[in-house]
């Protein structure tokens, strides 16, 4: 992809807010996870199991996407949930294969608070992400 050469003073303004804002939302997140005695993984595992389209359980293949991470690092961060009560894995019926991640009671309580918290933060900073304060980048050519 060839640098655009209509970018402007503002555009890189705009990218720069975006980008500041996006960081200190995503220490809130940091924080808050951590205020709970989990880490920052733990949580967002957690949201892209109960936030899995369909269903309420996501495979360790889906979560490894959601995550950007690799198979065997999400096992290993299943495997630590687990033993902390946050979700269960069971073999899938129709596909031995594959591995069912859910929440317990436990994990639910723990991602109902955390994502209040973030709700109410992304509530804060409900402008910053808004598509008018990011048209700066469309394409002026």
């Amino acid at each position: 992809m060839k640098p655009s050469a209509s970018l402007k003073k503002d555009d890189f303004e705009a990218l720069s807010e975006f980008r500041y804002q996006l960081r200190r939302f995503i220490r809130f997140s940091e924080e808050a996870a951590q205020s709970e005695g989990l880490t920052p993984l733990q949580y967002l595992m957690m949201l892209h199991i109960k936030g899995f389209p369909g269903r309420e359980w996501a495979s360790i293949s889906e979560l490894a996407e959601r995550l950007q991470s690799q198979h065997h690092g999400v096992v290993a961060l299943v495997t630590r949930c687990e033993k902390a009560g946050l979700v269960t894995r069971t073999q899938d019926d129709k596909d031995k294969r594959q591995v069912q991640v859910r929440l317990t009671a436990i994990g639910e309580q723990y991602l109902h608070r955390l994502a209040a918290l973030h709700r109410n933060e992304l509530h804060s900073l409900s402008s910053v992400f808004q598509v008018s304060h990011i048209s700066a980048f469309n394409d002026r050519d």
